[in-house]
């Protein structure tokens, strides 16, 4: 199980492969799995939004983490499934099939579509955590329809159960605020914010992009902890127009097609609502492949 304490580090929310039929490639998933812990990556994350989980049965995504526990093996890195929904009666099912797969801890984002209050997000993330496998706070006001308060966030991290959080509020309010007054573990989850959160405290980050150029990333957090911080910066800088192209169409479309070009990927496929990115973007990612 993960503990707090080794929560830090890049952690890489995997993309979910596809057949042209639109069924999971396995094959590939493995592919890209090994790639990424050859990289130096400290943990990955499976059917998160960049998985494209919404689309993906419960079936399939234990299919999906058995094949990532085989790509990890015996090596000391965890594995986070995705288990968040608007419903918490199924996301303490999902959590629960999450621990009996083998997860080390699960990433729940804050109820989406609902718009509960904050009470009610405290209560669904108490009945999470009471599972027994332990969890990540997922926030992103973007995605959900709901920003958190600091005073509830505070409230989660302070739950048994509950060892950190992935922030993807937008900015470095939260994550500045919450380490002014201590608190467990915030990962960084909006890539193009990563350095300055570092500055503000974050542990890591869990990022998207590192798909692509993932020693890169790796390296600028190892320089960041070191004290190395503007070699940090100047790296960072170089990767920051990579990070913009993958998100200038929505994630993880443009992820998928310049893995497909790199040949990491058999196929591009999508499942819809997720649909190619454009000529002009293809182009722009080009040189990247």
């Amino acid at each position: 199980m993960l503990t707090e304490q080794q929560l830090q580090g890049v952690y890489v929310p995997i993309v979910t492969p596809f057949h042209p039929n639109g069924e999971p490639d396995l094959e590939s998933f493995h592919t890209l799995a090994v790639h990424l812990l050859n990289s130096g990556i400290h943990g990955l994350v499976v059917n998160g939004t960049t998985g494209e989980s919404p689309t993906i049965t419960a079936q399939e995504m234990g299919a999906l983490a058995g094949a990532a526990k085989a790509a990890i093996g015996s090596a000391p890195i965890p594995l986070v499934l995705g288990t968040g929904t608007n419903d918490t009666t199924s996301t303490v099912k999902k959590t629960e099939q999450a621990g009996k797969l083998g997860a080390d801890a699960v990433l729940v984002v804050v109820p989406y579509y609902n718009k509960p209050s904050q009470q009610g997000i405290i209560a669904h993330f108490q009945r999470v955590a009471e599972v027994g496998v332990p969890v990540i706070l997922y926030e992103i006001p973007a995605r959900t329809g709901v920003a958190l308060k600091v005073d509830t966030v505070r409230t989660i991290l302070d739950m048994d159960g509950v060892i950190g959080m992935k922030d993807s509020s937008g900015g470095i309010q939260l994550v500045s605020e919450l380490s002014r007054t201590g608190s467990k573990p915030v990962l960084c989850g909006e890539d193009a914010y990563l350095f300055a959160s570092l500055c503000c405290g974050a542990r890591g980050g869990m990022l998207a992009s590192a798909h692509i150029r993932t020693e890169r990333f790796v390296q600028l957090y190892h320089r960041f902890t070191e004290g190395r911080v503007s070699e940090a910066k100047e790296q960072f800088d170089e990767l920051l127009p990579l990070i913009w192209l993958l998100f200038a169409e929505p994630n993880p479309a443009p992820l998928k097609w310049l893995l497909a070009e790199q040949g990491i990927l058999a196929s591009g496929t999508l499942r819809l609502p997720m649909t190619p990115i454009g000529a002009k973007l293809q182009q722009q990612l080009q040189p990247y492949a």
